[in-house]
């Protein structure tokens, strides 16, 4: 805490750039903290390890998020392009009896199958976020069991 000379009262800054604030200081407040037959160092490194794995599932949902944004920029795109097709066909004089049924069937199963391709890709992504995070809690029981397992 730091005095102002406007106020006098003391406001807190920040010296650390990190999203938990000064990690050293909390470690130091930790190993103060002494409790018979409880490990802190094992506790700190456990939630360091669930930081870090949520931080990787957030990256790899933003990753997977940024891929289907893309490919709805492409199918987009594509569908443009086939628009463009067949309102060129109708202005050259072929008019609706050139665009057909076939066209029409195409262009819905095209959209069908984008549906799909990125239903698929948003499953997948939070199949493995979730398994990341399945994974660690899987590791967090582990770790709970040994730490209060009697020595």
């Amino acid at each position: 805490m730091i005095p102002t000379q406007e106020t006098g009262l003391k406001t807190e800054t920040t010296k650390s750039a990190q999203p938990f604030g000064n990690v050293a200081w909390v470690q130091t407040m930790m190993a103060q903290l002494k409790v018979p037959g409880i490990d802190m160092a094992a506790i700190i490194e456990a939630r360091r390890k669930d930081i870090q794995v949520l931080v990787e599932a957030n990256t790899a949902s933003f990753e997977s998020m940024q891929a289907i944004a893309s490919k709805q920029t492409e199918m987009l795109t594509q569908a443009m392009q086939g628009m463009q097709e067949a309102a060129k066909s109708l202005v050259g004089g072929s008019g609706l009896a050139g665009l057909g049924s076939d066209v029409i069937r195409q262009g819905f199963e095209q959209t069908l199958a984008n549906v799909k391709e990125l239903a698929d890709m948003a499953k997948n992504a939070q199949s493995e976020a979730m398994a990341r995070i399945t994974q660690r809690a899987s590791h967090q029981m582990q770790e709970i069991k040994a730490m209060v397992t009697p020595k």
